[in-house]
């Protein structure tokens, strides 16, 4: 965890579901939401919320990036393949998406140790559950958590202001 505090949001990476290296510092400049999710969660509807923000920000810089994770009660339980399909099909997902990773215990993904390291939660450095969301400045500071229940159209006023800096 001491490594991951030193380290810059930039010096991470993390694979697309095909397996393709993405490079955080390929987002500098850019305000960066990341979101633990799952297609079988019950907070699932969120996708459409995340995608809206998305759609009505991307070109003043803001990323979403989806880091589907199955360690809530099994609600991300498809192929990495069928995972980013169902989020297209069903959710119109266009912002990008990880491969399947942990963002609790032992092989939790360096971003989310990261992450939580900088901005611990209720739970300390656990995620609570699905969609948990975190926000990150356009020099690559973690400046907001906010709860699984949050809804997407709560974080704009955040979004917008970070965009605006």
């Amino acid at each position: 965890m001491k490594e991951a505090l030193s380290s810059s949001f930039y010096d991470f990476s993390a694979k697309s579901p095909a397996g393709k290296e993405i490079a955080m510092r390929d987002f500098e400049g850019k305000v960066v939401l990341i979101v633990n999710t799952a297609t079988k969660c019950g907070l699932a509807p969120q996708f459409e919320g995340l995608e809206a923000l998305y759609q009505q920000y991307k070109d003043q810089g803001l990323v979403v990036l989806g880091f589907p994770c199955d360690q809530f009660a099994g609600q991300e339980p498809e192929t990495n393949a069928a995972m980013e399909e169902t989020c297209k099909v069903n959710h119109g997902v266009t912002f990008r998406l990880t491969e399947k990773c942990a963002v609790n215990g032992e092989h939790t993904h360096p971003v989310f140790n990261y992450l939580k390291g900088k901005l611990p939660g209720i739970l300390g450095n656990r995620i609570k559950w699905n969609f948990t969301k975190f926000l990150v400045d356009r020099h690559g500071k973690p400046v907001k958590r906010f709860a699984p229940i949050t809804k997407p159209a709560k974080l704009e006023k955040d979004i917008v202001d970070l965009l605006n800096k």
